[in-house]
């Protein structure tokens, strides 16, 4: 279930509290048999603050943004590690994935390096099977991050059935020559250019720390 605006009320408030004023104003010209000097005056001073009210509130409906609707993810809230890593990385994993849940909109995350699955963490889609399709493939290759900013209006997002199945964008970012860091979140167009900018630099982290050990702890499936 979508939640509502936050901003909603604030962005109507001046066009009701000026359509309101201008009403009564016109109600009370239309009762007064005699009027008066000081009340015409008073009559256009508050003909005009509600005419700036209702254009402020014009305004506002343009310039100021809505939050997307967000939803909850289908799923359970889990942390799946792979038992067979280093403690260190293991330890960046978990720092990493802390930082991305809670400082972007990422609700659910999957860290793929040569096709092994390391870490799915946040809210845990019902398929564990999680297989790389060419989308995931094509980023890895390009060394290109792919952005669904409404994953929804994607046929290619059934390739990531490994998600909860409500999930509503995706960023899918290399880490590495052989990795990949594919993040859902519950609102479409919730990404920023500075979450970007943040996901791109926590996932080149975490390629430098994973080339160290792909040698000796992540082998190709096979």
């Amino acid at each position: 279930m979508s939640k509502s605006d936050p901003n909603r009320v604030l962005r109507l408030l001046p066009l009701v509290v000026g359509g309101l004023g201008g009403t009564l104003l016109l109600v009370n010209r239309l009762t007064t048999t005699q009027l008066t000097e000081s009340q015409a005056r008073s009559d256009v001073m508050g003909t005009i603050l509600s005419a700036i009210l209702i254009l402020v509130g014009l305004i506002w409906q343009q310039i100021q943004p809505r939050s997307p609707d967000a939803v909850t993810l289908i799923g359970k809230e889990g942390m799946e590690l792979a038992k067979d890593l280093p403690d260190e990385v293991k330890t960046e994993l978990a720092w990493a994935s802390h930082l991305l849940l809670t400082n972007t909109a990422t609700r659910t995350l999957v860290v793929c390096d040569r096709e092994k699955v390391l870490l799915r963490r946040g809210v845990l889609g019902s398929n564990p099977d999680v297989k790389l399709g060419q989308i995931v493939r094509r980023v890895i290759e390009t060394q290109k991050p792919i952005y669904f900013v409404d994953l929804k209006l994607f046929p290619g997002r059934i390739e990531f059935d490994y998600l909860p199945e409500n999930t509503q964008g995706v960023i899918c970012q290399p880490m590495g020559k052989h990795g990949v860091l594919i993040l859902g979140a519950n609102a479409p167009r919730s990404y920023t250019k500075q979450d970007e900018n943040w996901v791109e630099g926590i996932a080149d982290k975490l390629g430098e720390t994973l080339s160290r050990y792909n040698n000796e702890v992540i082998a190709p499936q096979s």
